[in-house]
């Protein structure tokens, strides 16, 4: 986008020199940033923000001068070679004045590339610490005085049987609980389960595919058991449908079959 911009003001305040010039400069030089962003990626890991001890910070002074080194040198050759192929000559600007004007620019692009990393870093521990609190948790199922402790990721649905409900495991084991089934719904939620009938909550990252069936409702397939998807649940069906690959336990994505 700002290449673009910066070809159509050249072009603005230069008529006459055609279009040519403005894309090969703007071109190249975007070219050579991504080649050697490598060189910020690599400092920025290499010491990022809140690194120990804070002397390694000092690494980035090298980096950044590193960094745009090979861009500037990067553009100055690849517009010498389109100036070639083209059949003209290419007038070089004194290098060490030019870099020095793209080395402030090169900052900025050095201290971008190493917000983006920081902010992936971020992401992604997040990310992975969410998938470790899901896969870790664990849900106490009652029946009077006795309980049985099993993780979260291994109940592949929960079913209303009268004062009761069952929780269907991917064991094969089917635990009865003395509750009502609006209770649960509230509370395993979060970890991904859907209200799919009234009488039927699902766990949607442990769902294999959705069967259509004549009556227009959907089954829901599990691993060895299938349940039920109303069509008074339409929120329930958009979300199997596009339910995420690459979960904590979580099968294939939820594939509509016929």
């Amino acid at each position: 986008m700002v290449a673009a911009l910066d070809v159509i003001t050249a072009v603005h305040d230069n008529p006459g020199g055609g279009i040519a010039a403005p894309l090969v400069g703007e071109a190249s030089s975007w070219i050579s940033l991504v080649v050697f962003s490598w060189i910020a990626l690599a400092a920025w890991r290499a010491a990022p923000v809140f690194v120990r001890p804070r002397w390694k910070l000092l690494l980035h002074l090298p980096g950044a001068f590193v960094f745009a080194l090979g861009h500037v040198g990067g553009f100055t050759v690849l517009r010498a070679l389109a100036s070639a192929l083209a059949g003209c000559h290419y007038l070089q600007a004194p290098f060490v004045p030019q870099f020095l004007y793209e080395l402030r620019k090169d900052i900025i692009a050095y201290l971008v590339c190493g917000a983006l990393l920081a902010l992936f870093d971020h992401l992604l521990r997040r990310q992975t610490a969410v998938a470790s609190s899901d896969a870790a948790a664990t849900f106490d199922i009652r029946d009077g005085a006795r309980f049985e402790r099993v993780p979260i990721a291994n109940i592949l649905a929960v079913g209303a049987a009268g004062n009761y409900v069952e929780f269907v495991l991917d064991d094969g084991r089917r635990l009865l609980m003395r509750s009502p089934l609006s209770a649960l719904e509230s509370k395993l939620a979060p970890f991904g389960f859907l209200r799919t009938h009234r009488s039927w909550l699902v766990n949607g990252r442990r769902v294999k595919g959705l069967k259509p069936t004549r009556s227009g409702d959907y089954a829901v397939e599990l691993a060895g058991v299938a349940v039920p998807l109303s069509r008074r649940f339409p929120h329930a069906l958009a979300k199997l449908k596009g339910a995420p690959e690459g979960a904590p336990n979580s099968g294939r994505r939820a594939v509509e079959r016929t």
